[in-house]
């Protein structure tokens, strides 16, 4: 009977969790924490247990992800209000040409959104697609889709963008990986959803932009060097991989002064910190801003971060109740035994939550709560680990569709009607998931 109370509190915790969001629009992490405090109670939790599981989930996952998360937001901001997405869009078009310019859309999307969110990174460059359309009279979908995809990508598999980092922080692999496995699964992932699929609906689909839009027209700003642009994005991501290496003995370094100096300056608090100040000095003070104005934007950019943080903790609580009520260990006891592996379990537990509440965030988190427990007594190499953030990351991109903010800011933007966005934005995501898995089980298979 035991077994059968495990399974019914983790169903009846994810049926609660979908109702509050879908039907009673309650935040997601309230909805997470009562989802949480459901299954646990049931899967027999007494109430003081439970809140004691409910401070150590959050407690345990909140510690890496807030500082994380925060750094990355600052760090993001600074580059957005300093004109780098731009500047990296402008000098790509220069370097790739203009018969070149669905590919070089698709680079500055996959750059660009590594510290800068999705709807922030779309609208900001946006114009830029507007003005290729113009110059070639070509359909909108042949540059928004590259871009779109090198944007959904970025943000949902390359550390310091929210997701993976909280769903890295959850299963419990190294960020150094996640960002290594997030950019070899990404690439095949933005190629194909992008520019294979972007070319062939942007082909037989006709989108001109918005009649709103027609005459805008860019802030003419000065833009900051593509160098320096491209250099402080490297800076965190080059550190935390550097470090990766060192520890994994793929480079020896037998100096102990010199791999614990390599060891903070590679831990995401560290790189990140330097990576904030390099870009607070370069792309603020030396470019006119004032402390006070960098204060305010970086202050700003918590808004958004603190609701992401809040609801990754709650998926921390959710992860804790699976652990401490047994249900984790079971459901892995029954994966075993039904000879599913872990990985198509995540992205398929991932991919379900997605397409049913919209959020790809909740549908991460949650997805990571539910495989982070089947994970405990298993041997997985730290390369398999991040696979399997891979493959809910390509989850919860499947299928944007009219639950999910992302479809109408699409929709919106490129002036399309909603079976236009089916035919490009969703079924985009839909190849872009795909596409995302299958290169994550091959990553799995190798690593």
């Amino acid at each position: 009977m035991g077994e059968y109370h495990l399974f019914f509190g983790v169903v009846m915790g994810i049926a609660v969790l979908l109702c509050l969001i879908l039907y009673f629009k309650i935040p997601a992490f309230i909805s997470l924490l009562i989802a949480s405090i459901i299954a646990g109670l049931i899967g027999g939790l007494n109430s003081l247990q439970m809140m004691e599981t409910m401070q150590k989930g959050m407690a345990s996952t909140l510690g890496f992800v807030a500082t994380v998360v925060g750094l990355g937001s600052m760090f993001g901001a600074i580059l957005e209000k300093s004109g780098g997405a731009k500047a990296i869009a402008h000098s790509m078009l220069l370097w790739l040409g203009d018969k070149n310019a669905s590919l070089s859309m698709a680079i500055t999307g996959f750059i660009v959104a590594i510290p800068v969110f999705f709807d922030v990174a779309f609208i900001i460059l946006v114009p830029v697609v507007y003005a290729l359309q113009k110059s070639t009279g070509k359909s909108l979908l042949l540059y928004a889709l590259p871009l779109l995809s090198g944007l959904a990508v970025a943000h949902a598999f390359i550390p310091p963008t929210p997701g993976p980092v909280a769903v890295a922080d959850i299963i419990g692999v190294d960020l150094g990986w996640v960002i290594v496995v997030g950019i070899l699964a990404g690439i095949p992932a933005t190629l194909v959803s992008g520019l294979l699929y972007g070319k062939y609906i942007g082909n037989r689909l006709f989108i001109h932009p918005p009649t709103t839009q027609d005459n805008l027209s860019e802030e003419v700003v000065e833009l900051p060097p593509i160098g320096i642009i491209i250099s402080i994005i490297a800076v965190p991501l080059v550190l935390i991989v550097f470090n990766t290496v060192v520890d994994s003995n793929l480079v020896m370094v037998n100096n102990s002064t010199v791999k614990h100096t390599i060891e903070l300056l590679g831990h995401p608090f560290v790189a990140l910190i330097i990576a904030n100040l390099i870009a607070w000095y370069l792309l603020g003070i030396r470019r006119g801003y004032s402390p006070k104005e960098l204060l305010d934007i970086t202050t700003k950019s918590m808004a958004p971060a603190g609701t992401i943080i809040l609801v990754t903790g709650a998926g921390g609580v959710f992860k804790q109740v699976l652990v401490d009520t047994g249900a984790g260990q079971l459901l892995a006891e029954s994966l075993t035994g039904v000879g599913l592996p872990i990985i198509v379990f995540a992205f398929i537990t991932s991919a379900i939550i997605r397409i049913i509440q919209g959020s790809a965030t909740v549908a991460m988190i949650t997805a990571a709560g539910l495989v982070s427990p089947v994970l405990i007594n298993t041997t997985f190499s730290q390369g398999q680990l991040a696979a399997i953030v891979m493959a809910i990351a390509s989850g919860a991109s499947i299928m944007s569709h009219v639950n999910d903010s992302g479809f109408w800011l699409v929709k919106q933007y490129l002036g399309m009607t909603e079976k236009q966005t089916f035919q490009s934005w969703t079924v985009m995501t839909i190849v872009l998931a795909v596409t995302g898995f299958v290169s994550s089980v091959v990553l799995f298979l190798i690593f």
